[in-house]
């Protein structure tokens, strides 16, 4: 007598049918989080690390109406000016330029949602758009006309044990919203590139509206790349260059460097030559997860882990490799350097000192 002739073999059977799809689902689910844990893992982290605040609008007092430094203030998440108040919108990042300003931050739910908002000096709302991710790294041009941001994404297939990045731009002068910029005909070493693992971040605009840099990841390697607008194409110039940020002259790229393969601390800020492609480390040696931002011709001011419990203070460093990194606004992140209203981009602006104390 076979199983199926025992009493009660087929309702035993058709039980176990009916729980197979459940199994099945449960063992789909496991391969799911397995596959999404680097890059989940990672968001909720960057999520949580500058604490969560409500959505406030800038206080009807406050503008961007001197010239100075201004950031994102820890402790409120608002916008501040450097010893004054924090009286701005809420931001998780934060860039300004000429006469506009770039607010990033993040949607309450999942999944992950950023909503990018552009304001005027006096911190009217003129614009937002809602995109996918976790914000990251923002970015107006000097003359404001162009803005950039870079949201950590979930979910692109060649990123499946870690993150990806999905990097917009919008033209101010046309209303034209480039959603991701991975599509550009990239160069890579002198030939055209053609891969599904293209991911960009970090953008800094030139003076011209056209031209810009960012680093582009493609086969396991960062390239610094200099991308063209209006010809609509990219090429790269350099490997191992990583959230770029333009001098206000035009002349010199602040980045980071990846120098070790600690998790803990892979990055050192250096500062590239664009005539010859030198490159000099900075005096600062712990390790810089941020886009810097030039303060000045002559000063570089970026955001580390604080100290005494805070999430994140601004410091600051020479960039011609001398001196010593400075802490300049503690309990603070995105530091821009704000022109006075109606003034043309300088290379000197008047953020670039008050420096505080000293770190060697």
């Amino acid at each position: 007598m076979t199983a199926l002739d025992l009493p009660g073999a087929a309702p035993q059977d058709a039980e176990q049918e009916r729980r197979t799809p459940v199994w099945r689902l449960l063992v789909l689910g496991v391969a799911v989080l397995a596959l999404l844990g680097g890059s989940l893992g990672y968001v909720l982290h960057a999520r949580g690390r500058g604490g969560a605040h409500r959505a406030v609008a800038a206080d009807a007092s406050f503008a961007l109406d001197r010239p100075g430094l201004y950031y994102r203030d820890a402790a409120t998440g608002r916008v501040a000016r450097e010893s004054g108040p924090a009286g701005g919108p809420s931001c998780d990042r934060f860039h300004a330029g000429g006469e506009r300003s770039l607010c990033l931050r993040a949607l309450p739910g999942t999944p992950a949602r950023t909503e990018a908002v552009v304001y005027d000096r006096a911190f009217t709302r003129l614009q937002s758009i809602t995109v996918p991710g976790v914000p990251n790294r923002a970015r107006v041009s000097a003359s404001g006309n162009l803005l950039s941001w870079t949201a950590f994404a979930v979910g692109d297939s060649y990123a499946a044990s870690g993150f990806s990045t999905r990097t917009s731009v919008l033209d101010l002068r046309s209303g034209y919203l480039i959603k991701s910029i991975e599509d550009i005909p990239l160069t890579v070493d002198g030939a055209r590139h053609h891969a599904a693992d293209v991911n960009y971040w970090g953008v800094s605009f030139a003076a011209d509206d056209n031209r810009f840099y960012a680093t582009v990841s493609t086969g396991g390697r960062t390239h610094l790349v200099e991308g063209d607008l209006a010809a609509w194409s990219a090429r790269t110039l350099r490997e191992n260059v990583e959230c770029p940020s333009l001098s206000p002259d035009g002349t010199r790229i602040a980045f980071k460097k990846k120098v070790s393969d600690d998790p803990a601390a892979p990055w050192r800020l250096y500062v590239l030559d664009l005539d010859g492609l030198r490159e000099h480390p900075l005096a600062e040696t712990r390790s810089v997860d941020d886009q810097a931002a030039w303060l000045d011709g002559a000063t570089l001011g970026y955001a580390l882990p604080g100290g005494d419990g805070r999430s994140t203070d601004i410091w600051t460093v020479p960039a011609d490799g001398t001196g010593a990194p400075v802490l300049r606004v503690p309990g603070a992140s995105s530091p821009v350097a704000v022109q006075a209203p109606g003034a043309a981009p300088a290379g000197n602006a008047a953020a670039g000192s008050g420096h505080t104390a000293g770190h060697g």
